[in-house]
């Protein structure tokens, strides 16, 4: 059975974009999938060749649909159904935030103290 269409949230999750369903709805509403430019509602209806972004800080993911789903895929199928077409210039976003050192602090601890904010204020550009 060749389906033509799909909601872009059950694509989203289909294709392990994100955990749940829910969750690809929610992305959906707060403006963090997109369709030329501009955000799309979890109901939009996707097809083959159609060409989405999906805001994950701190990188703008560019997908290409290949083939569409029905069912959610393992993790090795994933490629057959979406093409990723984001910039270099994206990916090394990825890169250099991973590389970056990152100070960790317990959530209620309080504020940092002196040496603390130093010590942030050294990690900064």
């Amino acid at each position: 059975m060749d389906i033509e269409t799909i909601r872009i949230d059950k694509f989203l999750w289909a294709v392990r974009l994100y955990k749940t369903r829910s969750q690809a709805s929610e992305a959906c509403k707060k403006g963090q999938v997109l369709m030329d430019g501009h955000s799309i509602k979890p109901s939009r209806e996707i097809k083959t060749a159609d060409v989405f972004e999906v805001k994950k800080n701190p990188v703008t993911y560019k997908f290409r649909i290949k083939e569409l789903l029905k069912n959610r895929v393992g993790a090795k199928l994933v490629d057959n159904y979406i093409e990723n077409i984001s910039s270099d210039d994206e990916l090394a976003k990825l890169e250099i935030n991973m590389k970056m050192p990152h100070f960790k602090r317990d959530r209620g601890t309080g504020r940092p103290t002196k040496k603390e904010r130093r010590d942030i204020d050294k990690l900064s550009f």
